[in-house]
């Protein structure tokens, strides 16, 4: 008898990934948004354990726990509450709204838009303990941290949605239209988030600066005030008009107290800033993270 010749199994085929110096540089425009989205959509799940993980980290070690989340919008609506029964809030406002809910709402959105720019800012210096040990796309972290906003978004409005009833408000149906209505907040903030992140390493001094200009931001935007206040003055009305955020928050604003859009042009072109922005900063990102990791480690 003759032996029959064994054949070696084949060896496994394995993924081969090749680096080379300026690649992604190299990598289109288009190209390059296209892969953080793939890699964005194959990470969600470690995205969901990141998550999980970070956001009960944070409120595990805490005598009052999860309590935290909803403690800093209920004290914000006591005081706003307070204001208004000492006859101090007295300003008119859009559809006779009372004014503590005008406010309240207007503070939430603006926390939404600062959560968003400091998440994104921090979107690599949250890791620092397995960054460098463990491969994969550090994109993630920047949907993980936004995730984490949203979460504090929606406590802060259910405390907004019993406030509105304590003063006979009652929100408009089109509240189901809150997340469109957001989202630019979220491209606007993550997008200047993500470039600081990036020029924050060649010079603190841009992150310093872009937070005194969010400073200034909050008293040019409508936000413990109506647009009518200032209608006595054309040079402020020119800034408000001429400022993103004005139509971003008053488009979420209307929406959910009386189901409108104050200026429906403005709003979409703002809308379409927040995005070129939010691309923009994305890409860089893309193209300079590596370098930033080097600098920051």
């Amino acid at each position: 008898m003759h032996d029959t010749p064994t054949i070696p199994p084949a060896a496994p085929t394995c993924a081969v990934v090749v680096y080379a110096p300026g690649a992604r540089r190299s990598t289109g425009f288009w190209r390059s948004l296209a892969v953080m989205g793939v890699n964005i959509y194959r990470s969600r799940e470690l995205i969901r354990q990141l998550f999980i993980r970070d956001y009960l980290a944070v409120h595990k070690k805490s005598f009052l726990g999860f309590a935290w989340i909803m403690l800093s919008p209920v004290v914000a609506a006591l005081s706003w509450f307070f204001m208004n029964a000492a006859g101090v809030l007295k300003p008119a406002t859009p559809d006779a709204v009372p004014y503590p809910v005008y406010v309240l709402l207007g503070t939430t959105l603006w926390g939404l838009f600062i959560g968003f720019y400091q998440s994104a800012t921090q979107t690599l210096t949250t890791a620092q303990g397995y960054i460098l040990q463990i491969r994969y796309p550090h994109e993630a972290l920047l949907v993980k941290q936004a995730l984490e906003q949203v979460v504090n978004f929606a406590a802060a409005l259910g405390v907004n949605l019993v406030a509105f009833l304590w003063f006979g408000v009652r929100p408009h149906w089109m509240i189901l239209l809150l997340p469109l209505t957001t989202l630019p907040l979220f491209f606007l903030g993550a997008g200047l988030g993500l470039i600081i992140a990036v020029l924050g390493v060649v010079a603190t001094e841009f992150r310093r600066l872009c937070e005194v200009g969010l400073g200034l931001m909050l008293f040019i935007t409508p936000v413990l005030y109506t647009p009518a206040a200032l209608a006595l003055s054309p040079r402020a009305q020119t800034v408000l008009h001429w400022n993103p955020l004005t139509h971003l928050i008053e488009a979420a604003r209307s929406t959910l107290l009386n189901g409108t859009l104050p200026d429906p042009l403005a709003f979409a072109l703002s809308a379409l800033f927040a995005l070129a922005v939010f691309l923009v900063a994305w890409r860089l990102f893309y193209v300079s993270e590596h370098r930033v990791i080097e600098k920051l480690f």
